[in-house]
């Protein structure tokens, strides 16, 4: 199936994954602008009145770019809409990406037919992301365009599948726009994920340590001189299974090798989230990808690195693949 023509054409094969708290409009526009689709949770945007000024800003901004930038156009954007019973902010929040005819929403945490039937309805795409092939299905069922494969190793809500796994599963069963996140930071990854069957690259983690991510010093701080080994899973902040970085689980008074369960029943999104649990704003979360990240740096440049590594990668794969004679 070929990609939707909003999908394509972008100067490199990656999504901006939408980080709670952090992803703002400048990270969002600065993305768009470096070629790659930026995104936000839409609870980002507080109190709910304050999505409507958003969306008008990245809208705004993003035209005026196109206009003085004809050859070198931005990337769509996308809304992260949590779609699971909690949010009491939703069908406000659904209201305003109809009112910006908003390119792509991204659902999360269930998924909802009206919800992808409003966004169809101008002529907007929908990717649910999902750590299974059983709620790949269901939100296949219900109208997703296409899915965002959380796999192992993902920042945030992740999943314990493997990449090669995750990815096998879903295209004996679907061969439309498929994004992988997991541990994916460098051009490299990408080109990985591309080889597996994906078609983007779905990259949060290292976008924290951007200059304009809305993160403290110290969160970024932390990404830099982390790597894999500082990454615990636990489902204790959210009630949903999760990865964090431990040195903030640390610095909370908290021991990140001996973790209590959660009870899944304290999810909570009403009125834009469970701010008691403290998760995200003191509890970092964090893929496990992180250690390819080695220095702080805006936007464009974080991108333009990528690009330089992902041609090298698809170059290296290249060269590999006819010194073994695979062309033969």
């Amino acid at each position: 199936m070929a990609l939707p023509p909003i999908l394509q054409n972008l100067r490199l094969p990656i999504i901006g994954s939408p980080l709670f708290i952090i992803s703002n409009p400048e990270l969002v526009i600065a993305q768009c602008k470096a070629g790659v689709i930026g995104s936000f949770p839409a609870l980002n945007a507080r109190p709910g009145p304050v999505l409507d000024e958003w969306l008008d800003r990245i809208t705004t901004e993003l035209a005026e770019w196109d206009e003085k930038n004809p050859d070198k156009k931005a990337a769509p954007f996308a809304v992260n809409q949590i779609v699971h019973k909690t949010n009491n902010r939703l069908d406000h929040d659904v209201e305003m990406c109809v009112k910006h005819k908003v390119p792509i929403v991204i659902t999360s945490l269930g998924a909802r037919t009206e919800v992808n039937d409003a966004i169809h309805s101008y002529g907007g795409i929908v990717l649910h992301d999902i750590i299974n092939s059983i709620f790949a299905r269901k939100a296949l069922d219900k109208g997703a365009d296409g899915l965002i494969a959380v796999a192992s190793g993902a920042g945030g809500h992740a999943g314990t599948i493997s990449p090669f796994a995750l990815i096998q599963d879903i295209r004996t069963f679907f061969d439309g726009p498929l994004a992988l996140s997991g541990s994916i930071a460098n051009g490299g990854a990408v080109a990985a994920a591309q080889a597996m069957g994906a078609d983007f690259g779905y990259i949060g983690s290292a976008f924290i340590s951007c200059h304009e991510a809305n993160a403290v010093e110290g969160y970024k701080d932390m990404i830099v001189e982390s790597d894999a080994k500082d990454i615990v899973y636990s489902n204790l902040f959210t009630g949903v299974h999760g990865n964090y970085l431990a040195p903030s689980i640390a610095a909370a008074g908290l021991n990140p090798n001996d973790l209590p369960e959660s009870d899944p029943s304290a999810m909570n999104f009403g009125s834009g989230g469970n701010q008691e649990a403290k998760a995200w704003k003191d509890i970092w979360g964090c893929g496990q990808g992180i250690g390819a990240v080695k220095s702080r740096m805006s936007t464009a440049e974080y991108v333009a690195q990528l690009s330089a590594e992902y041609e090298a990668s698809i170059n290296a794969l290249q060269h590999r693949r006819a010194f073994t004679g695979a062309d033969a």
